[in-house]
């Protein structure tokens, strides 16, 4: 039993520091390799959709399993009270375009943009990594449409943001070692919604999940959607729906 409980610690913080490192490979993309705005903005809404549907399926729907309506509103209405103020903060710092493709719209009016944008990566990352720790809590396994969307969601984030700190001035080594340290970060954020979590309540569980499904589908409506309508327009509709089915899909394999 024990090493059945080191196993899922390892496996937490690996599946949460893989989605992370999807980061760092949209930065390497963002520096070295120029990608069509709208190849990006589509992979940005087939992202929105299987986050959606990880948010309903893994969290929301296993939220009200363990907790039921009470913990359930609870942890939702926190988590989106909580994403809602920070981004509203961060966005006001220039990190408003942060998951964009845009060169145009990246560190246009503020110096600490850049750094900005690298908070708004956390910000953004915490709640996906620590999903992917509760979605192991309840079923024993990781969520793979959880990993999944989280990974196709932080590609082209890593890909404006790196683009945005190199437009400033940021050297190659300090953009590519911030975004390990966002990873490293993930890894510990999922790692931690297992193991601290773990020790929890139902209700106290539940309410962390709905918590960060709140988190998840603010930022999809803030900062994902948006972007991605900027460039594909009448067909976000489209990519969206195929992103949620392919994810349903997977959660239910």
């Amino acid at each position: 039993m024990v090493i059945d409980m080191d196993l899922m610690w390892i496996q937490a913080g690996l599946w949460g520091f893989l989605g992370g490192i999807a980061l760092l490979l949209g930065a390497l993309f963002g520096y070295y390799i120029q990608i069509s705005k709208k190849i990006i903005a589509s992979i940005m809404g087939f992202g929105a959709g299987v986050l959606i549907a990880a948010a309903c399926f893994a969290l929301i729907e296993e939220a009200f399993q363990l907790g039921g309506y009470d913990s359930t509103l609870i942890g939702f209405t926190i988590g989106v009270l909580i994403f809602t103020g920070a981004d509203i903060y961060l966005a006001r710092r220039g990190a408003k375009h942060r998951k964009t493709s845009d060169k145009s719209r990246v560190a246009s009016d503020y110096e600490e943009s850049g750094s900005a944008i690298a908070v708004g990566a956390v910000l953004d990352g915490i709640p996906e990594s620590v999903a992917i720790g509760l979605t192991i809590i309840t079923g024993g396994l990781v969520s793979v449409a959880t990993v999944v969307a989280v990974f196709i969601s932080n590609i082209p984030e890593g890909i404006s943001s790196s683009v945005g700190m190199k437009k400033m001035g940021w050297s190659k080594k300090s953009i590519f070692s911030l975004w390990f340290i966002i990873a490293v970060i993930s890894g510990l954020s999922s790692l931690a919604g297992y193991s601290i979590f773990s020790k929890f309540p139902p209700d106290v569980n539940a309410a962390t999940m709905a918590l960060a499904a709140g988190a998840l589908l603010t930022m999809i409506a803030d900062t994902m959607l948006p972007e991605a309508f900027a460039k594909t327009h009448e067909y976000t509709g489209l990519i969206v729906a195929f992103g949620f089915i392919v994810s349903f899909m997977l959660s239910m394999g």
